[in-house]
């Protein structure tokens, strides 16, 4: 009798109504602090008990609806004017309340690295303004990395809303964190920013499978991903390599046995070398991976060991360790990260003070980039670390074999687990920084952002009226005034082809705002600015000019090409060489060109060239002093006639 009782209320604990009733659940974007889309309906959506009922108070109103068959359910809150802070009371089985909601304008931000990087890596260039500027109208949040090959997600993995604080600011990403100032400034409405980017990502990834129906070695590449146990092999057997050789390689650092880290360590015997001459790090035309060390020894003036300092190693390929009298500065794990490491009122000495690199070279050549920051700086005081250093190698090891398959970047995954997620959130518009990853496939490009445009616009069910604003890909490499083969040249035009046959999407041309040596240009103020006029023009309908010089047509004139650009686009600024342009005669082989700006239109000509047959403009990775603007300082897209 007591084993049946014991059984009895064991059954009647399980499907008692009080253990079966699942808490209701909110999706992590419905949090705290976050700001909702004005001036339209807006969901507040979650999970809970299939056939609960769920009541939701918002603004002393009360809505309520029934979870469906998978616990599913959603309300719709009336349009709202900016403002706030309001809080949402669901209720349930349990209750929650989401706080400190404002009503604002939501911007999604999505693409690849340079969507990502952030405030923290163009401090030496707008550290002041960032340190000065708090705004609790301005919120972010970043969606965490994920993919998913079976289908599309209904949430995505743990994430907060923050406001702009100097502290917070390090951790947004810079080019949203710079829009969304911009347009604080001029709506003075909240602004919300929503960023699932992740680098290195090709668009196939960010697109739904049945939008990639059209591709289909694309899809069966998902396919391939669809099994769970054929990734975490892989995953697992990718590593070995890796792990080996890190193994092998901190094994037989004589660096690391014999401390040359140590500011006591004698390096007399080292070989002097300049930071910037590579031939350290060759053997003929080999590369010379393992482990390089550099010393060098610097004077600190009275005073400058009592403040905080910044040391800044410019850009080093391809990992590192920097040490200051021993103690670990900071440490990066990959080339392109700039070296930004900050020292500790007292980690500086006054006099003499030992430098020490560890640098780690995996493949490729290894070296320290030219044109970066090598400094120490302690309020208005700098030391340079450029010249020369004492050079040791500690090990040589072989190139590092491995990697495996990058699966987050393999079609549809991104979406199904960061886009798919998003769609009962209402946004205002796209910010979309993407295309170094497709350059070596850009003749796909223009159809694989056609289908993820008309993918992103029917998951939120606004067809036409979301708007994408696209950034072109900047200047990037050794500069040229023009290159017959340039598949960055080639992205930006298709680039410039999306924005001009896909209605409601806009180009902001960035072939001015690069680095030749950095694949990550800092300058993302300025970009932000650009993406922000075109907003205001296109959403807010401002009276304003938002776009550079675009080109629609050209006419001969005997051995002159006379062209045209776009009515609105074309106050042309005056310059006193313009470069830039190239033509082609019947080969089709482009030379660089002579041109003159005539009122509002561009005379090219070469000399050798009789009746040139076609024309570009800054058709290169890098166009090299390529100078035409409108007045109002936006420069005009690359673009090549046929």
């Amino acid at each position: 009798m007591k084993t049946f009782l014991f059984f009895f209320f064991i059954l009647f604990g399980l499907f008692s109504p009080t253990h079966i009733v699942a808490e209701v659940r909110l999706p992590r974007l419905v949090s705290d602090g976050m700001i909702l889309q004005r001036d339209t309906p807006v969901k507040v959506w979650g999970w809970a008990d299939p056939g609960e009922t769920v009541n939701i108070s918002f603004q002393k109103k009360n809505y309520q609806t029934t979870a469906d068959n998978e616990g599913a359910w959603a309300v719709q809150l009336p349009a709202q004017k900016a403002g706030g802070p309001y809080a949402i009371t669901i209720r349930a089985s349990n209750t929650i309340t989401v706080n400190n909601v404002l009503f604002g304008d939501v911007w999604l931000c999505s693409g690849q690295s340079n969507m990502e990087t952030p405030v923290s890596r163009v401090m030496t260039l707008f550290g002041n303004e960032i340190n000065s500027y708090a705004n609790p109208h301005i919120r972010y949040v970043k969606i965490p990395t994920a993919y998913n090959f079976h289908g599309t997600q209904t949430d995505v993995g743990p994430c907060e809303w923050i406001d702009v604080t100097p502290e917070n600011a390090q951790t947004f990403s810079a080019l949203p964190y710079f829009f969304a100032k911009e347009m604080y400034e001029k709506t003075k409405a909240p602004v919300g920013i929503i960023n699932s980017s992740v680098g290195g990502s090709p668009v196939e990834a960010w697109i739904g499978e049945d939008a990639l129906q059209d591709y289909p070695a694309l899809l069966n590449d998902m396919r391939i991903c669809r099994s769970d146990e054929f990734i975490a092999d892989m995953q697992r057997l990718a590593s070995l390599p890796g792990r080996r050789w890190n193994d092998i390689l901190n094994e037989q650092d004589k660096g690391q046995k014999e401390g040359w880290a140590s500011p006591d360590y004698d390096d007399n015997a080292w070989t002097t070398v300049d930071l910037f001459d590579t031939g350290w790090g060759r053997k003929g035309f080999r590369p010379r991976n393992g482990v390089h060390w550099f010393r060098k020894e610097i004077n600190v003036p009275a005073g400058m060991e009592n403040q905080d300092a910044m040391l800044y190693m410019g850009r080093i390929v391809d990992a590192d360790y920097v040490y200051l009298n021993g103690q670990l500065a900071g440490t990066t794990g990959y080339q392109y990260p700039p070296r930004n490491y900050h020292l500790k009122a007292g980690m500086l000495k006054e006099g003499r003070n030992q430098i020490a690199v560890r640098l780690i070279s995996q493949g490729g050549i290894p070296e320290f980039v030219k044109g970066k920051t090598y400094e120490i700086i302690a309020g208005e005081r700098k030391i340079s670390l450029e010249g020369e250093w004492k050079y040791r190698i500690g090990v040589e090891m072989p190139f590092m074999t491995g990697g495996g398959i990058a699966f987050r970047n393999k079609p549809a995954g991104l979406y199904n687990a960061m886009i798919a997620p998003l769609k009962n959130f209402a946004v205002k518009g796209v910010i979309w920084y993407q295309g170094e990853s497709n350059t070596n496939n850009y003749g796909e490009y223009y159809g694989l952002m056609s289908a993820l445009i008309t993918d992103w616009r029917g998951l939120w069910n606004k067809g036409e009226a979301l708007p994408f604003f696209i950034v072109q890909l900047p200047n990037y490499m050794e500069p040229a005034v023009v290159q017959q083969n340039s598949s960055w040249a080639e992205l930006r035009h298709v680039q410039l082809h999306l924005s001009q046959t896909i209605p409601n999407t806009h180009l902001s041309v960035a072939i001015d705002l690069g680095e030749a040596n950095d694949i990550h240009p800092l300058n993302k103020k300025d970009l932000a600015y650009r993406i922000a006029l075109q907003a205001r023009k296109v959403v807010y309908g401002e009276k304003i000019v938002s776009e550079g010089p675009v080109f629609e047509s050209f006419e001969r004139e005997g051995d002159k090409l006379i062209l045209s650009f776009k009515e609105g686009t074309h106050d042309l600024s005056p310059v006193d060489t313009l470069k830039g342009f190239a033509v082609a005669g019947d080969d089709g082989v482009f030379h660089p060109a002579e041109a003159v700006i005539n009122g509002n239109k561009v005379v090219v000509w070469r000399g050798d060239i009789a009746r040139p047959q076609a024309v570009c403009y800054a058709w290169a990775n890098n166009p090299d002093g390529a100078n035409l603007r409108n007045r109002q300082g936006l420069p005009a897209s690359p673009f090549r006639t046929k």
